[in-house]
């Protein structure tokens, strides 16, 4: 692989904070107003928001999704915020976000938008609960992590589809992982890309950090404890998905590294990921 390539494709990353589909400073706002640290109101966060019309249609539309299953529609994103907590916003925004991203790209016919979105919310949604039983980290962001941790696959296929095709044949045909093929093609996996991508959009490191090392969590320099979380549940989602696949023994693994019950964790990720209501707010979302 020419090394100029990646480079030439590492550089274009940051730009990408100038395709989403609202203000990079909404979301930077957003996120200080959502921090543990931050003394916002309700108010100030719909204020941010509301800056931009049509994301505040978009965020009301998926706060009155069957997924949160509220007993009154929500007409006002303070009120959305109060009902289901500024966290859930925050998904919110950053899943429009992203999605933002796929549609200002040709996307390749042999990467299926939906199947992308439900595997994220399957592993925030087990991550989060992994977050509980372990207290490690805090669960609401675990999911936030989980929701963003294989946004490089994503980027790669929006910007470098031939390249993002060449991946997905290698890892087939050499019967490797995603992340395994990545490091033989071109020297980096896609945790990588994402990292870059999100620290351009000024996410906090709490975030960031889990998706740069999901699949090498004994190296994170920081946040180690919520890589290794989202690191598990991903294997455990992969596996849910095809119980044949490799990711077995990294189950197996990190339960035995975190002091988790494997039973325990399969039958309760089972319950999570078999509900409807994440693929209704896919469909809902798309």
């Amino acid at each position: 692989m020419d090394q100029s390539k990646i480079q030439n494709f590492l550089k274009e990353l940051p730009q990408m904070r100038e395709d989403l589909p609202f203000s990079p400073e909404i979301l930077q706002q957003l996120f200080v107003q959502t921090s543990g640290y931050s003394y916002a109101s309700l108010e100030d966060v719909g204020v941010t928001l509301s800056r931009d019309q049509g994301l505040t249609t978009r965020i009301l539309s998926l706060a009155n999704s069957a997924y949160y299953g509220l007993q009154a529609e929500v007409q006002s994103v303070p009120r959305a915020a109060a009902v289901l907590g500024m966290s859930e916003i925050r998904n919110i925004v950053l899943a429009l976000g992203v999605n933002g991203l796929a549609k200002a790209y040709d996307m390749p016919e042999e990467f299926t938008l939906e199947a992308y979105w439900l595997h994220q919310f399957k592993v925030g949604a087990v991550a989060k609960e992994l977050s509980r039983i372990t207290d490690i980290g805090k669960p609401d962001n675990l999911f936030t992590a989980g929701l963003l941790h294989d946004i490089g696959k994503l980027i790669t296929a929006l910007k470098r589809p031939f390249d993002w095709a060449a991946i997905q044949d290698l890892a087939e045909t050499d019967d490797m992982q995603d992340n395994e093929a990545e490091e033989a093609y071109w020297g980096m996996d896609h945790a990588v890309v994402g990292a870059l991508v999100l620290n351009s959009w000024d996410l906090p490191v709490n975030l960031v950090e889990p998706v740069n090392w999901h699949h090498s969590p004994a190296l994170a320099p920081q946040h180690s404890g919520e890589a290794t979380l989202v690191s598990l549940a991903n294997a455990v989602v992969h596996v849910m998905e095809d119980p044949d696949s490799a990711y077995m023994v990294r189950v197996e693994d990190l339960c035995h590294d975190m002091d988790v019950e494997f039973d325990d964790l399969m039958e309760f990720a089972e319950e999570l990921v078999e509900s409807d209501d994440i693929e209704q707010f896919v469909k809902t979302l798309s």
